[in-house]
């Protein structure tokens, strides 16, 4: 099979060995795949969880048909439509855990279908489960118009948030965040975006702030969230290391919370999967969730499509068709 891996050379479309289901596994025949941040550090030889290195084919998410079930799979057949999270997935085949594939709604293309994965299972886990989310609180998702960030407005609203501040710093992308679950905008440069948000909230900061930038707005954060209010840590975007004020996060007794799938067990993950559908997949087969797609590009420009991801002038989704 077709497959993009990693070499000392970049990206590169090779010829090898199809997977083999485990047990547990499904075999999928991909048509599509999205693309991730994460991507971007796998395809320059960098670790991700237990990935990484020459010789790793890069992608998280992908959709398609299944080949093959695994002994211990039940309720999926072969010639099933279903969507995955994965290891491996910008390839002609991929392998993903049962608990971690859902079938397609009708209708859905297959394209539609390789944007969500990852995105719902995220920001269902970080804003709901971890977070906390209750019906009429507000919350700030930053880095917002990236894919993950604009589901996760949209899962904010539908699960009744009050208000539900979105964060860019392209005016052009911080424009678009309206239309895509955002009742305000804020751009992160501006120094005073923190007392923006504590304006808007009656000036007692919002309840819940899911972070995907960290490190260059975690002083910021805790000035904007009100006492008891929670931050979830989902990704570093804007560095991984930095200053810490101490003393805001004790005297507003903020939970600070970090998560990460790479050191989640697969019970876990098929848990958070199985809370993700329940509450949500009514609302993806009804279309009311769903994220737009910037650009489309073939198995064979996979190079190229993680180039157009990583110059960060997209909006939503990257695709690649295979």
């Amino acid at each position: 099979m077709k497959a993009a891996v990693v070499t000392p050379n970049g990206v590169t479309i090779q010829d090898v060995a199809a997977p083999m289901p485990q047990p547990a596994q499904v075999l999928v025949r991909v048509r599509a795949c999205g693309l991730n941040r994460a991507d971007l550090a796998v395809a320059a030889g960098k670790a991700h969880g237990a990935i990484g290195g020459a010789g790793t084919i890069v992608g998280m998410e992908f959709a398609g048909e299944v080949a093959e079930v695994g002994s211990e799979v039940r309720g999926i057949t072969a010639g099933d439509r279903v969507m995955a999270s994965g290891a491996s997935g910008y390839a002609e085949y991929a392998v993903a855990d049962w608990g971690r594939t859902q079938a397609l709604p009708p209708g859905m293309s297959f394209e539609e279908a390789a944007t969500l994965p990852v995105a719902l299972q995220t920001m269902h886990n970080a804003l709901v489960t971890v977070g906390g989310l209750k019906k009429g609180e507000s919350v700030l998702i930053q880095g917002a118009s990236a894919g993950v960030g604009i589901l996760g407005m949209q899962i904010a609203k539908f699960m009744g948030a009050s208000l539900v501040i979105g964060s860019s710093t392209n005016a052009a992308r911080r424009a678009k965040l309206k239309d895509w679950g955002a009742d305000m905008t804020i751009d992160p440069a501006n120094p005073a975006w923190a007392d923006d948000v504590v304006a808007a909230t009656e000036g007692k900061g919002v309840h819940l702030i899911i972070d995907q930038v960290s490190a260059s707005v975690a002083n910021a954060n805790m000035k904007a969230a009100r006492v008891l209010g929670r931050i979830v840590n989902v990704g570093r975007l804007g560095g991984a290391k930095g200053e810490f004020d101490y003393d805001l996060h004790a005297m507003k007794r903020i939970s600070y919370i970090g998560v990460t799938f790479r050191t989640r067990s697969v019970e876990e993950v098929r848990e958070i999967n199985r809370l993700m559908r329940a509450h949500l997949w009514d609302a993806v087969a009804a279309g009311k969730l769903k994220l737009p797609i910037d650009r489309t590009f073939a198995l064979d420009e996979a190079a190229a499509a993680l180039a157009y991801m990583k110059a960060n002038n997209h909006f939503g989704k990257v695709v690649l068709r295979v």
